[in-house]
């Protein structure tokens, strides 16, 4: 890769790729890395005064003049920027967009905290307060299957595990949400919905049966411990019908772990032998594990985790249902970490299932405090591109820190299209 050069500011040109030195809120342009395209541009970038500008060759179109002919070539009186250039007031738009975004996640961070609470109370008092937990179970399904199925869009955020010191990641509820958002693109009808998100949040009900031993353990199991674990499947139906909830929401509980290919438990069912709520329960309930085991360090990244699931394991499950999950969730899900085609890095924060390839991004930037960070919508960026995932232990540990990649990633999901008017 060829290192940056210093140009002078007679040499800039259209096709340059340049690279600012100057602090985020010291220019008026929405990167500090970009490609000059127009000569307003190059009008703005003169007007700030500085002597010398970096520019990278590997990213640029053209190379600049040489020197003495950018001399030549220079007019006796610099073009003066126009009191507001196109660039601030972009940067002001910008600005305002990034106010609207920081609000709006604020307000999502707050309604999933409120609904990882609900999901804990109800798993805390399901066999003490039955009565009481299913009609919470319920009440908190038909709000998040109305939000999820009637929203003209949906997004999906990456939420913190932690919320003033609270842990609240709940595998109940990521599988609950992801399940609900598959019934959404393949129109599951709203009563069907229900069913599915009640099986959903209950799938692993059985593992209460099963010791801590089995369940914490990271290694391997052996036959006996694997036959163990299987049971839970089978304890979660019967609980299920204990506690009197619908032969359906049982049905998922029971067979969430069959596979398409036949090779799942308890009955080894296979194909359309198993139902298509528990088929969706699968797929939800598998990525869910894959992105946080019981080992953080085995975590796969959203990113990897979809991969696996579609190279390696697409025979045990539905295949119409995988490409639906994998379509809404997009090639690189919330939560992922994404090398630039400006050469900045991001994590992917909400996606658009509408528009999976276009998410909004959390930008490192080191002049921007981290509470501050830069919000980018790659709707509003259309030159911007992702160019690949990158795994946390390949990025340096100050971006880490500064993106914060959730140790078990949650999802929450809004009924709207997650970007904001722009002013």
């Amino acid at each position: 890769m060829l290192d940056d050069v210093n140009i002078t500011m007679n040499q800039l040109r259209v096709g340059l790729y340049i690279e600012l030195d100057l602090k985020w809120f010291e220019h008026p342009f929405a990167f500090s890395h970009f490609k000059i395209k127009t000569e307003e541009q190059i009008n703005t970038l003169r007007s700030l005064g500085l002597q010398t500008v970096r520019y990278n060759p590997g990213l640029s179109d053209i190379a600049p003049p040489p020197l003495d002919q950018a001399e030549a070539e220079a007019p006796d009186e610099p073009t003066p920027a126009p009191d507001v250039s196109p660039a601030l007031a972009a940067k002001r738009a910008m600005m305002e967009r990034l106010k609207q975004h920081r609000a709006e996640a604020s307000r999502i961070e707050g309604a999933f905290a409120k609904t990882a609470r609900t999901i804990r109370d109800i798993e805390k008092n399901l066999f003490t307060k039955p009565e009481e937990s299913a009609r919470q179970a319920n009440e908190l399904i038909g709000q998040i299957s109305d939000s999820i199925l009637c929203a003209p869009e949906l997004a999906i955020h990456v939420m913190g595990d932690t919320l003033g010191n609270e842990e609240l990641y709940f595998h109940s509820l990521n599988v609950t949400m992801l399940s609900i958002m598959i019934a959404r693109e393949v129109q599951l009808p709203a009563e069907l919905a229900s069913v599915l998100g009640l099986g959903a949040l209950f799938h692993d009900i059985g593992r209460k049966n099963i010791p801590d031993k089995i369940l914490t353990k990271v290694e391997p199991y052996t036959q006996s411990e694997q036959h163990l674990y299987e049971l839970h499947a089978q304890y979660g139906y019967d609980m299920a019908q204990k506690l009197q909830l619908p032969a359906a929401v049982g049905a998922i509980v029971r067979d969430h772990h069959e596979l398409f290919d036949g090779n799942g438990y308890p009955r080894r069912l296979k194909g359309e032998a198993i139902g298509v709520l528990a088929r969706i329960v699968a797929i939800a309930n598998y990525y869910d594990e894959l992105c946080n085991p019981v080992s953080v360090a085995q975590a796969l990244t959203p990113h990897e985790a979809l991969s696996m699931m579609f190279a390696k394991h697409r025979a045990r499950f539905d295949p119409k249902l995988l490409q639906v999950f994998i379509r809404c969730l997009g090639v690189y899900p919330p939560g992922t970490i994404v090398q630039l085609s400006n050469n900045m890095t991001g994590m992917v924060a909400t996606v658009n299932t509408a528009k999976p390839m276009r998410p909004m991004l959390v930008i490192y930037d080191a002049s921007v405090p981290r509470h501050e960070a830069i919000m980018v919508d790659m709707e509003q960026e259309p030159d911007l591109q992702i160019v690949n995932a990158i795994r946390p232990g390949q990025v340096p540990p100050e971006v880490y820190a500064y993106l914060s990649p959730r140790k078990r990633v949650s999802y929450y999901f809004d009924g709207k299209s997650g970007t904001p008017e722009s002013p």
